[in-house]
């Protein structure tokens, strides 16, 4: 499927209770929490990355998907981006294992990979997420701006606080502040 991709981020608060909010909109659950274990792939010179295109396999409960994105631009202070994606099939982890293989044998690298817990709202059209991520948690709203404009004021936030960068991004930039080395954005094994 092929769309163009409409979105921004707002960082949740510590004390802040992102289901209560999102409830309160009036959003109804479309998908409960589960964790995405995500890899971005690109080939040794760095080519998608380079021109501004991203190549991820999700896995997750549900499935793995393909997605293929380019073009990121922001607009009016929201992030958009033509965005093709594919679902792998309903053996989420064997279809992405595959994937993975196939992409390897055509000459790219894993670049980044991270993890999340997402829970899925639908809100009249704009979906509302809830990311868990290990450098915080955050809203993810995907849709017509005047809804994501609407739903981010009812959410206590002004357009100031839209972030339209990728988890990559917030996690390099989250590692610097820290002096840490880059690194993968994983959650500690427990």
């Amino acid at each position: 499927m092929k769309k163009t991709e409409v979105e921004i981020k707002l960082r949740i608060e510590e004390g802040t209770d992102p289901v209560a909010a999102t409830i309160g909109l009036g959003a109804h659950l479309v998908h409960p929490r589960e964790l995405e274990d995500n890899q971005l792939y690109d080939f040794p010179d760095f080519s998608l990355k380079t021109r501004g295109a991203m190549l991820r396999v999700r896995l997750q409960g549900r499935g793995s998907t393909l997605t293929y994105k380019e073009g990121s631009r922001v607009e009016n202070g929201v992030k958009v981006r033509e965005e093709m994606e594919v679902p792998l099939g309903a053996t989420g982890v064997e279809a992405g294992e595959m994937t993975a293989a196939i992409l390897l044998k055509l000459g790219m690298r894993p670049l980044f990979r991270y993890q999340k817990y997402r829970t899925v709202y639908d809100l009249a059209g704009l979906i509302v997420t809830i990311d868990e991520t290990p450098i915080g948690t955050y809203f993810e709203l995907e849709g017509p701006k005047p809804l994501i404009d609407d739903a981010a004021t009812r959410l206590g936030y002004k357009a100031s606080d839209y972030i339209v960068k990728s988890y990559f991004a917030l996690h390099q930039e989250y590692l610097k502040a820290r002096g840490l080395p880059l690194k993968d954005m994983l959650f500690d094994a427990a």
